[in-house]
C-alpha cells in the first residue's frame, strides 16, 4: 500500500481487503473448490511446479532465498543485545517496575502471591461464590502485575469489577478492567491472545455459564492452544431463579468435563472459591472454567484452598479403616446438601464420609493410592448431588451408586422453592443413601 495512505490511516481503524485465488499455482485445480479441503495430489503437484517454475525437490531452500530471509539475523541479534543493555540501565533505576515487567515476560510469579488469597472460616458469613470470586479478584490483582480481564457487558452481575483500576483504553493501558461488549465469542478470542503474547499475562472474562455456548469455539482454542485464560462463569445452575429455563445451565458441566486440557472447577464456599483462583493462577497451560453460583452458600467446616488442587477431597468423615458406610458427593451449592445429609445419617448410626468434588480433571490427576482413600473401591454405596446433568456421574459413584441431577430444563422459581421442586434436598440424599446402602 502507498505510504502516504498508510500515513493518512495512522490513528484509525482500518481494513485491508485483500483478494486471492485459492490454489493458486495449480493449473487444473486453482480457484475451486478441490483445493480446499484435500491434497493436490502427486500429479498436480508436478504440474504446479512445472506452472510456477520452480525446478527444486520437496523441502529444498535454494540458497538465494535462504539469505534472503536471513539477511536481517546479524542486525536483529545486534538491537537485542541493544535492548538488553538498556533494561539492564532501567532495571538499576526502576527495580519494581523492572520486576513488573520481568514477571510478565517470564511468568515466573512473584513470591508469595498466593499470601494474598482472604481465607475464611464456617463463622464468615454466608454469600455467592460469584462474590467470592469478586474478593478474589482484588485481592490477586494487587500482586499479580498480568492480570487483566472483564466480563461481556455483565460486570455488575458476575461481580468481576477491579476496584482500584479504571478501564483499559487505547489511552489509559495501564488500566485492567476490560469492557469486552455482549460478544462472547470475541471475548475468549480476546482473551486467548492476550494468554498467548505473554506467559506473565492472566486474562479472565465472565458471562452467564450458559452462555458458554456463544463461546465455546473460542473455549475449545484456548484448551487446543494450552492458553491459560480463566474463565469465571456465574449463575452456575438452577439457583439462578427466576430468569428461567434460557439462563439455567443443564448439560454445560458434563460437556466441559468432556473437553480435553480444561479444568471444570465448581467449588462450594469462600475457601474452595480461593482454592479454585489458586488453582487457575498456577496453570498456565490449562484453561480454567469456574462455575458460581448466584445464591448464598454458607462457609463450611472441612473445606481448604490448598485441598481444591486434589480436585476431590473429604470434608467430613467418621469412619474408620477407609470402610465408611456410604459415601456423599457434590459439588458447589450441593455441598451444603450432603455435608446437612451427612450429619442426620450419623446420628442414626451410620458412617459417613462426605467429598467435595471441585474437580474431576484434578481429581483424575491424582495417584491411585490419593484416589482410593477419598474413594474405596470395596465401598460401592455412594450417593451424587449436583444441580446439573447427571451425565457421566457413573464414572464417580459406579453401577450400584445413585445420582441425583436434572436431566431436563430447569424452570423460573426462586432457588428455594426449584430445588425442592426437582428434588435437589437432604431428604432426597438421605434416601438414596438408605437406598444403596
Amino acid at each position: 500500500m502507498n505510504y502516504y495512505i498508510c500515513h493518512f490511516f495512522i490513528g484509525k481503524g482500518l481494513i485491508v481487503v485483500v483478494t486471492t485465488t485459492i490454489g493458486f499455482g495449480s493449473p487444473n485445480k486453482a480457484n475451486s473448490y478441490s483445493v480446499h479441503g484435500a491434497a493436490l495430489g502427486a500429479k498436480e503437484v508436478d504440474a504446479t511446479r512445472k506452472n510456477l517454475g520452480w525446478p527444486y525437490e520437496p523441502f529444498h531452500v535454494p540458497e538465494d532465498v535462504k539469505s534472503h530471509w536471513s539477511r536481517h539475523a546479524a542486525e536483529g541479534s545486534a538491537l537485542e543485545a541493544e535492548w538488553n543493555a538498556k533494561f539492564a540501565e532501567y532495571e538499576k533505576k526502576y527495580k519494581e517496575e523492572a520486576a513488573e515487567l520481568k514477571s510478565i515476560i517470564t511468568g515466573e510469579l512473584p513470591a508469595g502471591w498466593e499470601k494474598a488469597l482472604p481465607t475464611y472460616t464456617p463463622e464468615s458469613p454466608a454469600d455467592a461464590t460469584r462474590n467470592l470470586s469478586q474478593t478474589n479478584l482484588n485481592a490477586l490483582v494487587k500482586v499479580l502485575p498480568g492480570l487483566i480481564g472483564g466480563s461481556a457487558d455483565l460486570a455488575s452481575s458476575n461481580m468481576t469489577l477491579l476496584k482500584s483500576f479504571g478501564d483499559f483504553q487505547k489511552n489509559t493501558p495501564e488500566e485492567r478492567n476490560v469492557r469486552f461488549g455482549v460478544r462472547e465469542h470475541g471475548m475468549g478470542a480476546i482473551c486467548n491472545g492476550i494468554a498467548l503474547h505473554s506467559p506473565g499475562l492472566i486474562p479472565y472474562c465472565a458471562t452467564f455459564f450458559v452462555f458458554t455456548d456463544y463461546m465455546r469455539a473460542a473455549i475449545r482454542i484456548s484448551a487446543l492452544s494450552e492458553a491459560g485464560v480463566i474463565y469465571v462463569m456465574t449463575h452456575d445452575s438452577i439457583g439462578l431463579g427466576e430468569d428461567g429455563p434460557t439462563h439455567q445451565p443443564i448439560e454445560h458441566l458434563a460437556s466441559f468435563r468432556a473437553m480435553p486440557n480444561i479444568l471444570m472447577l465448581r467449588p462450594a464456599d469462600g475457601n474452595e472459591t480461593a482454592g479454585a483462583y489458586r488453582v487457575a493462577v498456577l496453570n498456565r497451560k490449562r484453561p480454567s472454567i469456574l462455575a458460581l453460583s448466584r445464591q448464598k452458600l454458607p462457609n463450611l467446616p472441612g473445606t481448604s484452598i490448598e485441598a481444591v488442587e486434589k480436585g476431590g477431597y473429604i470434608v467430613s468423615d467418621n469412619s474408620s479403616g477407609n470402610k465408611p458406610d456410604v459415601i456423599l458427593i457434590a459439588t458447589g451449592s450441593e455441598l451444603e446438601i450432603v455435608f446437612k445429609a451427612g450429619e442426620e445419617l450419623r446420628k442414626e448410626g451410620k458412617a459417613v464420609r462426605v467429598v467435595s468434588f471441585v474437580s474431576w480433571e484434578l481429581f483424575d490427576d491424582q495417584s491411585d493410592a490419593y484416589k482410593e482413600s477419598v474413594l474405596p473401591a470395596a465401598v460401592t454405596a455412594r450417593v451424587s448431588i449436583e444441580a446439573g446433568s447427571t451425565f457421566g456421574w457413573q464414572k464417580l459413584i459406579g453401577s450400584k451408586g445413585k445420582a441425583i441431577g436434572i436431566d431436563h430444563f430447569g424452570a423460573s422459581a426462586p432457588a428455594g422453592k426449584i430445588y425442592k421442586e426437582f428434588g435437589l434436598t437432604v431428604e432426597a440424599v438421605i434416601a438414596a443413601a438408605k437406598e444403596v446402602s
